[in-house]
């Protein structure tokens, strides 16, 4: 074999420049860039101090108000703010909903795993439904089914709480105009 023909070989296996740059920009992902220093400690600041003053207000009433729906809520609220997962609809609905097929699958079936995992499953499918997609609402279903809470009590801090994490992260946008808008939409 030539060396021409070998040098020939090679290169028609080679893949040109422009489908090069095609597979670099998929394998990039279309990800903005992280958000700058300043921006992500504003939100940090924000998210802990909405969630310090959960801690504040159930210790003054003598009841759980922060749980880790809401904690995984501010998340996703202050660290990713143009997520459909983001908008009041889905926080506050999706929470709502959510205690409703917990306390619903309670009454069903009683507390247990089997039942929490149940209740999950089923808050998925209702929140599809709704179109009101919030993973962390998910997560309160298995907290009422596995801790049982007094509806009464529970349903009105949580829907406070979900309410105060949308309000704060309003706020949060209108006083830095360097901030993504939140929300993108109210409902």
């Amino acid at each position: 074999m030539s060396t021409k023909t070998v040098t020939e070989a090679a290169t028609a296996v080679q893949p040109s420049s422009a489908t090069r740059s095609r597979i670099r920009a998929r394998l990039a992902g279309r990800a903005p860039a992280p958000p700058p220093p300043g921006t992500a400690l504003h939100n940090v600041s924000v998210a802990t101090a909405v969630l310090l003053a959960l801690v504040a207000i159930g210790s003054l009433i003598h009841e759980p108000v922060l749980i880790p729906p809401i904690a995984a809520s501010a998340a996703i609220i202050h660290g990713a703010p143009r997520l459909p997962l983001a908008q009041p609809r889905s926080v506050i609905a999706g929470h709502l909903l959510c205690a409703a097929v917990g306390y619903a699958v309670v009454a069903a079936s009683g507390s247990s795993p089997w039942a929490a995992a149940t209740a999950a499953g089923i808050s998925l499918a209702v929140m599809t439904v709704a179109r009101t997609p919030h993973s962390p609402a998910c997560a309160t279903a298995v907290v009422i089914v596995l801790n049982t809470p007094r509806p009464a009590t529970f349903v009105p801090l949580l829907a406070g709480s979900a309410a105060l994490l949308v309000l704060v992260g309003w706020a949060a946008s209108c006083a830095r105009p360097s901030a993504p808008r939140y929300p993108a939409y109210w409902w």
